[in-house]
């Protein structure tokens, strides 16, 4: 396991506070505009975890992670972000069928509508349900947004270097292994099949 990363995901603030508290091991992901080759790919595997702001939108979130969101107008961002944890992906399935992507719906904080609209978006290139191993910074940093934080991507590096040591899980092993369990369950082997 690395003890210093500068390697970040960005993220839906409301997800990675989900994912902080425990409330969710999971990422729906199709790719950010400024993606590689279009493209969403798993560029490294233990991450920081960068709440972004400005495309949340309540609509596509269950009602209980909804009243969670603030609306920012474009271009909005905070002079510092908060980096509260890290995380290990530790499973990722690219799956276009949209009746297994729902049998996930307890698993995450999105909406039948977000599971529609990303599905339809880029409708031969899969979803990405990534599972992630949380862990809560033994420290919160507050660091300064640099411009080359913005934009429609997925993966940044910051600027500086955070220390992972001390870091404590969101969930035990147990609780994790068996949420895992349950999602592989219901994804089976049934990801590999190509989108239509």
């Amino acid at each position: 396991m690395v003890t210093t990363t500068f390697n970040a995901l960005k993220e839906w603030a409301v997800a990675v506070t989900a994912l902080e508290a425990g409330k969710t091991i999971m990422l729906l992901r199709k790719g950010g505009i400024h993606e590689r080759n279009g493209r969403f790919q798993v560029v490294h595997d233990e991450v920081l975890l960068y709440p972004t702001y400005e495309h949340q939108q309540p609509f596509l979130l269950k009602p209980e992670y909804a009243n969670l969101v603030y609306p920012v107008t474009p271009g909005w961002h905070p002079q510092t972000i908060r980096i509260g944890s890290w995380a290990k992906i530790t499973d990722i399935f690219p799956v276009c069928d949209e009746l297994i992507v729902n049998a996930l719906l307890p698993f995450h904080i999105w909406n039948e509508h977000f599971i529609s609209d990303r599905l339809k978006w880029k409708a031969r290139q899969p979803l990405y349900i990534l599972l992630l191993r949380t862990y809560n910074l033994s420290q919160v940093r507050e660091i300064p947004y640099l411009p080359e934080y913005g934009g429609c991507k997925s993966w940044i590096h910051l600027d500086e270097t955070i220390n992972l040591q001390g870091a404590e899980p969101a969930l035990s092993d147990s609780t994790y292994n068996q949420l895992v369990a349950e999602i592989r369950d219901i994804v089976g082997d049934k990801f590999y099949a190509p989108c239509v």
